[in-house]
């Protein structure tokens, strides 16, 4: 049986992480750290790599793309002004128009699914939601 820190040795010698350097490797870091978070159950050493990599991914975005601190709320709608979207248009986000309209109020908080589903239809880190 192997040690918690030879399997997580293991994974990181399989995974390879390492300091971001642009923006592809990014996106791959982050549908690297989508699908390790969408799983129903993560190894120990999996829960660290997910840390390593949000690290590595706000580590990165904090330089390129820097968010200032705000509520997520604010940063979806942000995001909706900067693609020209309404409410509605969240549907595939939020499954009600009256969700979205919760989320938007801050009257209720964001759901994993709610974040990655933002992420991948903004394009962005998981990371700009909390």
């Amino acid at each position: 049986m192997t040690s918690p820190a030879g399997a997580y040795g293991a994974l990181l010698s399989r995974e390879k992480p390492e300091v971001i350097g642009g923006e592809q490797q990014n996106r791959l870091y982050i549908e690297r750290l989508e699908k390790l978070t969408a799983k129903k159950s993560v190894t120990p050493a999996e829960k660290k790599l997910v840390a390593l990599l949000t690290v590595l991914i706000e580590e990165y975005e904090a330089k390129h793309d820097p968010v200032p601190d705000a509520e997520p709320a604010s940063i979806i709608r942000h995001l909706m002004e900067a693609h020209n979207l309404r409410q509605k248009d969240l549907l595939d986000v939020f499954g009600t128009e009256s969700i979205a309209s919760e989320v938007l109020r801050g009257k209720r908080e964001l759901t994993k699914h709610h974040i990655r589903r933002l992420s991948k239809k903004f394009n962005v880190s998981p990371a700009v939601f909390f």
